[in-house]
């Protein structure tokens, strides 16, 4: 059994955390200032609360771009995006590109097919390329091997 190699995004993560406490402080002041508006709306504590959860899941929702991420080996390569996780064997895998203005890498599959490999981001610049290079060293030693 071969090492584990992992590749998370990293550029992603310094924006989606701030944005994420940025959205929650936001919400939270906005929950705190609803009771007094000069409307004459009566806004109830349960409406305050209501207003802060809507911050929390906002942030949570930005908070998922920061969970794609990707881990290989010798034998497989598994690839988790934003809602899902899936293991291919490398014998599955036609290839790894990396396109031309692409925002991500991606595994090239039968039948003309691809999948997104969101860990791999362009905004990461050379992480990106060794994420890459390693990968295709994984891949070439995979098949070579069958």
């Amino acid at each position: 059994m071969s090492e584990v190699v992992s590749f998370r995004p990293r550029r992603v993560r310094f924006v989606a955390i701030p944005a994420a406490a940025g959205l929650i402080a936001l919400f939270v002041v906005i929950a705190v200032l609803l009771r007094n508006t000069p409307t004459g709306a009566y806004f109830e504590v349960s409406d305050q609360i209501a207003m802060a959860m809507v911050g929390v899941l906002l942030a949570c929702g930005v908070l998922l771009l920061t969970r794609p991420r990707v881990r290989a080996q010798a034998e497989w390569i598994e690839v988790r995006n934003l809602l899902g996780s899936t293991r291919y064997a490398w014998s599955d895998i036609r290839g790894l590109s990396f396109p031309d203005g692409s925002a991500w890498a991606r595994l090239e599959l039968p039948a003309d097919e691809y999948i997104s490999i969101m860990a791999v981001q362009s905004a990461d610049g050379p992480r990106a390329v060794t994420a890459m290079r390693t990968l295709r060293a994984l891949y070439k030693d995979a098949t070579a091997t069958v």
